[in-house]
């Protein structure tokens, strides 16, 4: 990645006029794209794509939830329930990296509509499952669904968004996430204490958040970056006319993107100029994601281990609230830290607050649910750059790709850790499983000191 697009400007120095987010043009003005004021469209292509990250929190929600009455129904052992626990997961994995590509070369617009209609119809589905195979089936087909939608919206929001407040609201939409989560958490436990077959009805609501979400985005327009990318200038113009502002300068807009751009091959993301940006990414994302993934599928287990088996719903709900404290938390430090201290930062704090219960898991809870509760905390606020990091690594011809990419493998690691976490419990035991994960964190580390890229205000290429 050439290293001018990727500098801020020096400390103590200004940025030029023309490119200072602090100083965006005055109506009338011509303004550079990436210094615009927010507007309303702006802040509604980000609230389109808070779908997927709703969507996404709570399909892993409730699935954990419904698992606890359809098991003994449908006679579940633990391979099955952990094929449940990784099934959207294994989709998001193929659906983002299909779906990135597909993007980066049929434009945006068609695809972040048809995603949605996808997961709306196998929601709804789920409901009549008679075994467990068909409902694995649908499973992969939501997460297929998501993970389209996890490589199409995040890179519509950067491409739109300008780069003042690209950070922020890329990382709202992980405090969707989480807010889907904790839904599926509260609304989960209320309807299967209803027993009987209360669990369709749970599994099947998921298909409410994605038709609102769907009709919500009839009439998205395409990305003014792609379109100039593939030589299509004047619909550019009336998108950047119509949504953005007419008193962008287009044509300085145009030549900064590299009008008549060619289709970049997908395996530029791992030559020379891209293949450190693209190992950060994947690293940095599984790193993160294995052991949130792991142990929040199988949140009621670790709370068994860790001495809370009978204060179950108190001490998830507290767990659920300092989930949305982090998440909540984690936009004034995308907004008030550069991304590499960030990042480095929270690897560390994470691993210094799981390593103790690998060590001395025969604590008493007063000692280590505190311990669980800072790391749910951080990683709350750790993962807003999920959303953040990834569009800001990858120049306009790979960007949907590249963000695919690393959606999909960070999945990979996610279903992984969720398919092993039950059966390493049960084999090597809890303070084991815990020391693993801890060194999961200790990698991201790592590797965010050694290759982490600064993109904190960079302009996207």
């Amino acid at each position: 990645m050439p290293e001018d697009r990727l500098r801020p400007a020096a400390p103590g120095r200004p940025a030029p006029p023309e490119q200072d987010p602090a100083r965006p043009a005055p109506p009338g003005a011509h303004a550079s794209f990436d210094d615009l004021p927010l507007n309303r469209f702006h802040l509604k292509i980000t609230a389109l794509t808070f779908g997927a990250n709703f969507s996404d929190g709570y399909q892993l929600g409730i699935i954990g939830i419904a698992l606890t009455a359809m098991a003994p129904q449908m006679h579940l052992g633990a391979l099955w329930q952990g094929l449940m626990g990784a099934s959207a997961l294994i989709g998001v994995f193929v659906g983002s990296i299909v779906i990135g590509w597909a993007a980066d070369r049929m434009g945006r617009q068609r695809l972040y509509m048809l995603d949605f209609l996808l997961i709306a119809v196998a929601s709804v589905l789920q409901f009549f499952v008679t075994g467990p195979v068909e409902l694995f089936v649908l499973r992969l087909l939501i997460g297929f669904g998501i993970g389209a939608d996890y490589a199409l919206g995040p890179t519509l929001v950067a491409e739109f968004v300008p780069r003042r407040y690209r950070g922020g609201l890329l990382a709202s939409l992980t405090v969707l996430w989480t807010i889907g989560y904790i839904t599926a958490f509260f609304f989960g436990t209320y309807l299967v204490g209803l027993g009987g077959d209360s669990w369709r009805w749970l599994l099947a609501s998921s298909a409410l958040p994605a038709v609102a979400v769907l009709l919500l985005r009839i009439g998205t327009p395409e990305s003014p970056r792609w379109l100039i990318g593939k030589g299509r200038i004047d619909e550019a113009r009336r998108v950047v006319s119509a949504y953005v502002g007419s008193q962008v300068d287009f044509d300085a807009f145009a030549a900064q993107q590299r009008t008549e751009l060619k289709p970049a091959p997908y395996r530029a993301l791992f030559g020379r100029k891209h293949w450190r940006n693209t190992a950060f990414g994947v690293l940095f994302y599984n790193c993160q994601v294995i052991p949130y993934f792991a142990i929040y599928t199988f949140l009621p287990l670790v709370l068994v281990k860790i001495s809370l088996a009978g204060q179950g719903f108190l001490s998830e709900a507290l767990l659920n609230l300092f989930l949305l404290l982090g998440g909540v938390a984690g936009l004034w430090l995308v907004a008030g830290l550069t991304r590499r201290r960030l990042t480095i930062g929270s690897f560390a704090v994470l691993a210094a607050s799981l390593a103790p219960m690998g060590i001395w898991p025969d604590a008493p809870a007063a000692v280590l649910f505190p311990l669980f509760l800072v790391f749910t905390f951080t990683m709350s606020a750790a993962t807003n750059l999920d959303q953040v990091y990834p569009p800001e690594l990858f120049p306009t011809e790979l960007r949907s790709s590249g963000v695919g990419l690393l959606n999909g493998m960070s999945r990979v690691g996610s279903a992984i850790g969720t398919f092993l976490l039950p059966v390493s419990l049960s084999g090597m035991g809890f303070a084991p499983t815990m020391m693993a994960l801890t060194v999961v964190l200790l990698i991201g580390a790592l590797v965010s000191a050694l290759w982490a890229p600064e993109t904190s205000g960079a302009a996207l290429e």
